[in-house]
């Protein structure tokens, strides 16, 4: 499996393969049908209150992504059922973030990486 990922305001293409949004609010002014989305896995988006916590600070975010790991350990149900989505093939992360680097659809990825 290859894990990409991608800023939901970026236009979708085949290469994404499936296309997953890591994000507990959908993304501002983008259609559903314009997004593309495949699965939309809130269940393993950052609370509310860590994203409201960590607002995109670099200093924060090993911080952040110590925090979203133990949130994502916290729920192995949603979890499953993210690993159940993914696939062998192709798939993409999307997020909303205006932070390309330094955000969940990355942690996320590291995560699922080191988790299988």
């Amino acid at each position: 499996m290859r894990i990409r990922t991608k800023r939901v305001y970026e236009a979708a293409a085949r290469a994404d393969g499936t296309r997953i949004l890591i994000d507990r609010i959908w993304p501002r002014g983008v259609s559903k049908a314009k997004a593309r989305i495949d699965y939309w896995a809130k269940p393993v988006a950052p609370s509310d209150a860590l994203r409201k916590w960590y607002r995109h600070d670099p200093e924060k975010w090993p911080e952040f992504r110590r925090r979203y790991f133990a949130e994502l350990d916290a729920n192995p149900e949603g979890f499953e059922e993210l690993r159940e989505r993914l696939g062998g093939g192709v798939v993409t992360l999307v997020f909303g973030s205006r932070e390309e680097d330094l955000n969940n659809a990355r942690a996320l990825r590291e995560y699922l990486e080191e988790h299988g």
